[in-house]
């Protein structure tokens, strides 16, 4: 297996929260010869070649190299104009290697892209993870150098070792021309940009390069409308049917082996005839800004109140079903859209901390109609004994609940009113 090979089977890098930092898991020993070449692309050579010119040392550099060749390079850490790593040597301890690359500027950048866009092969080239020399050419004769020359590299290194640079450098530099093998686009990330952004903008200028290029076709004869219909007749359009006064009645529904109620679906069919009713005579969606929960509970809440029918369990068990919720959990909701709608159930699910106001002169007006000492915890307030509770909602109504002694199991009961104190004379029959 070539080096090449072998670093695009073994190199795998993790995304950071976007493509201007990678880090890229610290690879394994080279199973190849030691003698053969570090890198198999020219470009990672080139780099090689890069390392090898900071440093008289050949001692230094016969050692990093051994370094990567043994697996000493942990994880590498790719950003604009910087590469880190933690290199293993005699010691227990890791040192941290640094290598620095300039990044070109937004000009070298501006005119790098506009020389590769104005060449598709170039794209191309890149995303299938190649650099070819007429690539690197085009960016240097827009004053945009890729690959460092003779000097360009900053190593840096908190081992004690003075050399320019340290074996550990020497081994980051090493392991790095195995990632350029793998993917160029880590030289370009190094040079200051991501390869998304990199693909995004060239794939932008290459279609308004080639638009520019493209002849424009001639504009196709035309004729005004107006123009055309003006010699001919056209009767007037029929005046719309009258609105119905009220929405149709669904169709039955009979009951079929394996189909669910007929008689919940009787109910969805209805709802949904009422929905579209309103919308054709107002021009207004009654359910705009409802989420599927919502819904939900406003169907369940429409069905009559004195008992549980069997056609309404039947609707309880298939928008329970249909929500992912329990009936029970559905039981409860409808009880607070019957208490105040939207308003009401979001008073159920979403506790919320009020700002200073009616619900910091709750608690003296309860005090003051002889109520214990109320527990606030956000905007609930809750009697010492744990069986009556008020919620303040932000539609700025109070919303009673009760729930069995010991225990945290609150039920909406009772209409909202704007005083606690009446809420609570309600909840207590008064």
């Amino acid at each position: 297996m070539s080096p090449r090979s072998q670093s695009a089977s073994l190199v795998r890098a993790r995304p950071g929260p976007d493509d201007l930092r990678r880090t890229f898991e610290a690879v394994p020993p080279r199973t190849s010869d030691g003698d053969a070449p570090f890198a198999d692309s020219w470009w990672g050579r080139s780099w090689v070649a890069a390392l090898e010119s900071l440093s008289m040392d050949e001692g230094r550099l016969a050692r990093g190299r051994t370094y990567a060749d043994s697996g000493h390079v942990a994880a590498i850490t790719v950003t604009p104009g910087r590469v880190v790593a933690y290199v293993h040597g005699s010691r227990p301890r890791p040192y941290r290697a640094e290598l620095h690359l300039r990044t070109l500027t937004d000009t070298g950048w501006d005119a790098f892209l506009d020389a590769v866009a104005a060449t598709p092969g170039h794209l191309a080239a890149l995303l299938a993870k190649e650099m070819p020399h007429t690539l690197v050419d085009t960016a240097a004769e827009a004053g945009a150098g890729l690959l460092p020359a003779a000097g360009d590299l900053d190593p840096s290194c908190s081992c004690p070792d003075r050399g320019w640079p340290c074996k550990h450098v020497a081994a980051l530099c090493y392991q790095m021309a195995r990632l350029l093998d793998a993917d160029p686009f880590v030289l370009l990330l190094l040079r200051g940009r991501g390869e998304r952004e990199l693909v995004e903008e060239l794939g932008r200028r290459n279609a308004a390069h080639s638009a520019r290029e493209r002849p424009s076709a001639p504009a196709a004869p035309s004729v005004p409308a107006r123009e055309a219909f003006a010699d001919r007749y056209l009767p007037p359009l029929p005046a719309p049917l009258p609105e119905p006064a009220y929405p149709g009645q669904p169709p039955s529904y009979p009951e079929l082996p394996g189909a669910r109620d007929p008689l919940a679906l009787d109910h969805l069919a209805t709802g949904a005839a009422e929905r579209a009713h309103a919308l054709l005579t107002t021009g207004h969606d009654p359910l705009a800004g409802l989420g599927p929960w919502q819904d939900a509970v406003r169907l369940a809440a429409a069905r009559p109140t004195a008992g549980l029918t069997a056609t309404t369990r039947a609707l309880y068990r298939e928008l329970a079903y249909a929500t992912g919720r329990t009936t029970t959990d559905l039981a409860r909701a409808v009880a607070a859209w019957r208490q105040g709608g939207a308003d009401g159930l979001a008073v159920l699910e979403t506790p919320w901390d009020p700002p200073a106001g009616p619900f910091d002169r709750a608690r003296p007006a309860l005090a003051a109609a002889d109520f214990p000492r109320f527990q606030p915890w956000r905007n609930h307030l809750t009697h010492p004994v744990g069986t009556l509770q008020v919620r303040f909602g932000q539609d700025g109504r109070w919303y009673g609940y009760e729930s069995d002694r010991g225990k945290d199991d609150w039920w909406p009961r009772a209409m909202p009113d704007t005083d606690p104190v009446a809420v609570l004379m309600a909840l207590l029959g008064r």
